[in-house]
């Protein structure tokens, strides 16, 4: 038999190619990551689609706030509605009671703020020249101010205060309230809405053909009413509390108006961070015009700081954060952006729109799943 010949070696720089039937040997090498032509193409369409959503939100505001308004204030006012029925009262006839109950409280409420409001608007001029008044005791501050502009090569005019003209009173009406077809269109939406909201949840749960999808949706639903439900009770609780203690202060420390300071204070608090922030300001300006002193017209909004930093860091949180646990990046994010789209009714829709975001999120991607390692 012939000896077989020694394999040979293939040239420096050539590659050896395997034999026929003989497997291929793994490479060591690190192939360099990848970014793959159809992720691209998803994150972008879903970048697309997000801002072509914002979009027409934004542009249909004038139809998308009411109806979200009627959804979000409908899904609280359910459990009212579920608790008429047990009295074998029908619930249409429920819905409308609980709409035209809720209407009078809100117009009570703004009845007690637009006498006080009206009268200041027309002393616009003689609170002007009074706050000037006042507020000669920051002219040695804003002196040293314009002097070291003046040696950074700053301008050296000091600007002198002056009170925003009438101009301002329509534009901010305008922009506070909605308009008569938005107001129509949000109450024949919040009627309907919670007298049909047993048969939206059934139709929406059967669209469903899996049985567990099913049981995932009615899980969600009755989540989403219940914590909405206790939400809207909480708060208001908490900030009709607030109200009366804040006409108290108003009361105690000598405040014109105390009823209605107290009024405005318990429906700003339901915008989070921008409600208090806002009503300090007016107690601010009110008590700066009504007192001789700054010292006496600093007393009352100093004591609503003190309350509302109680309210908000301890009593809030203790009532509310044991439910609904919210991070407040998150609540200040959300606020921000649904204020910049929606105005001081997105403010207000901040808060259950995160809600209802968290309960989704948290049935859609259960605990169980793939968490990312702990620090």
């Amino acid at each position: 038999m012939a000896a077989k010949s020694p394999p040979t070696k293939p040239p420096p720089g050539e590659r050896k190619l395997p034999h026929e039937g003989e497997p291929v040997p793994d490479s060591k090498a690190e192939s360099p990551p990848v970014i793959r032509r159809t992720e691209v193409v998803a994150i972008a369409l879903v970048g697309l689609l997000i801002i072509c959503v914002i979009t027409g939100l934004y542009l249909a505001k004038a139809f998308f706030l009411p109806v979200t308004m009627a959804f979000i204030v409908g899904t609280m006012l359910s459990p009212a509605a579920s608790l008429l029925e047990r009295f074998r009262i029908p619930r249409a006839v429920a819905a409308v009671v609980i709409v035209a109950v809720g209407t009078a409280a809100v117009a009570f409420m703004v009845g007690l703020i637009a006498s006080p409001a009206v009268e200041w608007s027309g002393k616009l001029p003689e609170l002007g020249s009074v706050l000037r008044e006042k507020l000669h005791v920051f002219d040695r501050p804003l002196a040293l101010w314009q002097e070291l502009q003046s040696m950074l090569g700053g301008p050296g005019t000091l600007t002198t205060f002056h009170l925003p003209k009438i101009d301002w009173v329509q534009p901010t009406l305008e922009f506070l309230s909605p308009t008569f077809a938005e107001f129509l269109l949000f109450m024949a939406t919040l009627i309907l809405f919670i007298a049909s909201w047993r048969d939206l949840r059934r139709a929406l749960i059967m669209n469903f053909g899996e049985r567990e999808w099913r049981l995932r949706t009615l899980r969600i639903l009755n989540e989403i009413e219940d914590h909405l439900g206790g939400y809207l009770l909480t708060v208001t609780m908490i900030n009709v509390g607030v109200g009366i203690a804040t006409g108290l202060i108003c009361a105690i420390t000598g405040m014109p108006n105390p009823a209605s300071l107290g009024a405005l204070a318990a429906i700003l608090n339901f915008i989070p961070i921008i409600g208090p922030v806002a009503m300090f300001a007016v107690l601010v300006v009110v008590g700066l015009v009504a007192f001789p002193t700054i010292s006496a017209g600093l007393l009352a909004p100093t004591m609503f700081a003190a309350m509302t930093f109680l309210e908000g860091h301890f009593l809030t949180p203790m009532i509310v954060g044991r439910r609904l646990a919210l991070n407040a990046l998150a609540v200040f994010i959300v606020l921000a952006f649904w204020t910049w789209l929606w105005g001081p009714m997105g403010a207000f829709l901040s808060s259950p729109l995160l809600i209802v975001a968290l309960i989704v999120k948290e049935h859609l991607m259960p605990p169980d799943s793939p968490q990312l390692p702990e620090d």
